[in-house]
């Protein structure tokens, strides 16, 4: 096996890519798990391209301690913005879980999982649909409340327990917001799997907000998941299928741009250019997709939401706010400014920044479900900070984040007094009562 893995990596890592990385050790203060395991250097960013290079090279074998430096990573690519040198660190770990995965020898409960996670529920989004009608039915059924309180769910580990009690009600209908001004532009909304589903309600606002400002929104049929959770998990070669239906049903010049609102979904997307870069056939169109992927934050900004939010009357009862970063939507994408301007404008907001803000919430995909005690640590570090500020809304802009956060909020016990909310539900609230349909 060893010889096995150490070719796989060859084959799968880019050497030229662990070669970026001078060891200088920027990284480290930024890393959640180096700061979280008592500042271990294997579970830093330069210690994990480390060990990329010695398994690539032969110099150290794989093994549990290898394999684990590799899977408690979060993903969150913190590492890179403060990176001097530029090192493409998410690339790598990426790299890194794909040659894992191609050699090693999992149990039969693992391939099963991996094959219907893989093949399945996130390839077609109707097994999606399906699995979210399960819960409709589990939460509209009174199914749900028998469970809670037979005490089943107590069968289940303390985390799973947690994330159940947070999942949100299945999407009601929505009322749309009057129109404030003539169609400016036209553009594709890439509805994702989870939020098309689970939080279709949020879906539904997002074309709502768009139309209100006077954008022409185009939904196109057939979509397909992103492919992040494939590349994040080792799958990329399962998940490239998905990437060439999205950049070939979204191949079109009717439109300036593919909105999205999750993101985790947007940075993998503004990336299918370099996962499908060495595909000649498919290069050019996921360069004009990847071009045109715009987050819902920034596209509403440019929109004209500011403007539009500066004509309404300040309210003097005040909600406070603040705002919890999508760690792929910070670092990859580099949106930040633009939900905090929109929070800040809005009539019924008093606005204060988070410390720490920038920080992983430790949801991270799948993370919290793979990696709990990590996660749980993690989480605890932002309840702490949010506790602190005390405020009555946290606003966050990714599904993962957003679930990872009401369970914090349930494991403390503050359900009472604070919430935690997509931006696009809160922006959509807040003007509601200005902007409905008479």
């Amino acid at each position: 096996m060893q010889q096995q893995m150490q070719q796989s990596f060859e084959t799968n890592v880019d050497e030229n890519l662990l070669l970026d990385c001078m060891r200088c050790g920027f990284c480290l203060p930024s890393c959640p798990t180096y700061l979280h395991t008592e500042q271990d250097e294997a579970q830093s960013p330069r210690g994990r391209i480390a060990l990329m290079k010695a398994v690539r090279d032969g110099i150290v074998p794989f093994d549990a301690s290898v394999e684990k430096s590799f899977d408690l990573c979060l993903g969150c690519r913190a590492c890179e913005p403060a990176c001097p040198a530029g090192v493409q660190y998410g690339a790598l770990i990426e790299q890194t879980r794909e040659a894992v995965q191609e050699v090693k020898h999992s149990s039969f409960l693992e391939k099963t999982t991996r094959t219907i996670v893989f093949n399945n529920l996130f390839v077609k989004q109707k097994n999606m649909e399906h699995a979210v009608s399960l819960l409709h039915f589990y939460q509209k059924t009174g199914m749900q409340k028998a469970v809670r309180k037979i005490g089943f769910l107590n069968l289940f580990p303390k985390h799973l327990k947690t994330m159940e009690a947070s999942l949100p009600p299945v999407a009601k209908k929505i009322q749309p917001l009057k129109q404030v001004k003539t169609a400016a532009m036209k553009v594709a909304f890439f509805t994702g799997c989870l939020m098309d589903t689970l939080y279709k309600e949020t879906n539904d606002k997002t074309v709502s907000l768009l139309q209100m400002l006077g954008v022409d929104v185009i939904i196109p049929d057939n979509q397909n998941c992103c492919g992040a959770l494939h590349g994040h998990s080792g799958e990329l070669k399962r998940g490239k299928q998905n990437l060439i239906l999205n950049v070939e049903l979204f191949d079109s010049d009717d439109y300036t741009y593919i909105v999205n609102n999750a993101g985790g979904c947007g940075a993998f997307l503004k990336e299918y250019e370099k996962h499908l870069h060495s595909d000649e056939r498919y290069r050019e169109k996921a360069i004009r997709f990847s071009k045109k992927t715009i987050d819902i934050s920034s596209l509403l900004v440019k929109a004209g939401l500011l403007d539009y939010l500066a004509t309404l009357p300040q309210q003097a009862n005040q909600t406070l706010v603040t705002y919890q970063d999508s760690c792929h939507l910070r670092n990859v994408n580099k949106v930040f400014n633009e939900p905090r301007m929109i929070l800040q404008a809005l009539p019924n907001v008093h606005f204060k920044e988070l410390q720490n803000a920038h920080t992983c919430c430790g949801s991270a995909g799948i993370y919290n479900l793979l990696q709990p005690a990590l996660a749980g640590d993690i989480l605890d570090a932002k309840m702490a900070t949010i506790k602190a500020l005390q405020p009555t809304v946290i606003v966050t802009a990714n599904p993962g984040c957003l679930l990872q956060i009401q369970a914090g909020i349930h494991k403390a016990k503050l359900e009472v007094s604070m919430r935690a909310t997509h931006i696009v539900d809160f922006i959509y609230n807040s003007i509601a009562k200005y902007s409905k349909i008479s």
